[in-house]
């Protein structure tokens, strides 16, 4: 169970805008204005010796569920902007393609448009794309044209990792660099850097939170996914499962929405229909939490099947209020936005290999993902959540 006492939420709080408005303000000083030739690949590295970086702990998000991995990233974004500070951006031209148009993702823009404006980047040279449809000929689509605008750098979170391959493959070998967000990329040209939740980890507190709702008599739950093979999914989907091994909690579906919140609460709303002794749904994407909540309200089982979910749309917040779910896995797409524009900046200027040297102490011992972080947010952590997103502009 998620209990934190307030002034440990307020804590929290602080210290992560402190240090994200501290790294804003010191990198737009030091690279918006500068006029120098993009530096050599041994003056880079210097520069990387010089901006040391120095990790803080991941906090654990039972004890401290608005903290994420803030603090941690915001010692990298300085780390970024010593070893950028005086170098030209002349040239650097970024963007952020996300797999749907989704209230998550409104986080993310927020964060990236701040990162490229710490960085010292123009609106102009930094592009955000959301697939109206999450279909993955808007994102392909999207792709062709920003290559056709000279692209230096992108992170994406891909609709369909293993159609995705072949392109990242040709973008990384014409000099692009990708940054794999929100979903990793295995067995890709971008598989040596992801930035976004542990999904694993996120699954497994959402299993956590399962077990404390449905309490010691356990029972059936049903799973509501966009996709049954993207990485993210399943590596959610096994920490699940993982966290209520040996429970007497029953994963009894796996459903696929195709990325609709209609399509997941028709499927919720036929699976409560069809299966009277499911007492649990677990929605894996964002707008899924909201449709599940939606269609336990409309077979007048609120209270009675357990809804737990991810992320942190405003209509998840809502129905988090009111009861209609249990709890909810935040992550922070906001900093995904954020510390990606400082990679990509930092990519082309200083090249793949400094900025992974400056990376490199900031990864998870799998030795590739840089963690945004993961929260746990319930009725009594919702306060400070909204406290939070005010203040990083994404209220």
């Amino acid at each position: 169970m998620n209990v934190v006492t307030s002034s440990r939420s307020t804590v929290a709080l602080a210290a992560a805008v402190t240090v994200v408005l501290a790294v804003a303000g010191c990198s737009k000083s030091s690279t918006g204005s500068t006029t120098a030739a993009a530096v050599p690949a041994a003056s880079a590295t210097a520069a990387v010796a010089a901006c040391g970086s120095s990790p803080s702990a991941t906090p654990d998000p039972a004890s401290d569920p608005v903290a994420f991995n803030n603090a941690n990233l915001g010692g990298l974004d300085q780390a970024l902007a010593c070893a950028l500070k005086g170098k030209s951006l002349s040239g650097v031209n970024i963007a952020m393609v996300v797999n749907v148009a989704a209230d998550y993702w409104n986080a993310g823009q927020v964060g990236f448009k701040a990162g490229c404006e710490a960085v010292g980047l123009p609106s102009s040279d930094c592009t955000f794309f959301a697939p109206p449809n999450g279909t993955l000929t808007e994102q392909n689509s999207e792709l062709e044209t920003l290559r056709s605008q000279n692209i230096t750098g992108y992170s994406i979170s891909a609709i369909d990792p293993a159609s995705a391959k072949g392109t990242i493959a040709t973008d990384v070998a014409n000099g692009v660099n990708v940054l794999a967000i929100d979903s990793p990329l295995p067995g890709t040209a971008a598989a040596s850097l992801y930035l976004g939740t542990d999904n694993y980890s996120a699954g497994f507190e959402a299993g956590t939170e399962m077990k404390t709702a449905l309490g010691s008599a356990g029972g059936k739950v049903a799973i509501l996914v966009g996709s049954l093979t993207a990485a993210n999914a399943t590596g959610r989907i096994a920490g699940f499962e993982a966290a209520i091994k040996g429970s007497d909690i029953t994963v009894v579906q796996k459903v696929n929405d195709n990325l609709s919140a209609s399509t997941a609460q028709t499927d919720a709303e036929t699976i409560l229909a069809n299966n009277s002794g499911i007492n649990g749904l677990y929605g894996v994407y964002s707008y899924d939490g909201p449709a599940l909540a939606q269609a336990v309200a409309t077979a007048k089982k609120t209270g009675t099947v357990k809804v737990v979910c991810d992320d942190s749309d405003t209509q998840t917040l809502g129905f988090i209020s009111s009861g209609g779910i249990a709890g909810t896995v935040v992550q922070m797409p906001y900093e995904q936005g954020y510390t990606g524009a400082y990679l990509l900046a930092a990519e082309h200027v200083l090249g793949t290999a400094a900025t992974m040297a400056l990376v490199k102490p900031y990864l998870e011992a799998d030795g590739s993902t840089l963690s945004s972080g993961v929260g746990l947010i319930t009725g009594s952590d919702l306060g400070a959540y909204k406290s939070l997103e005010s203040q990083l502009g994404i209220g």
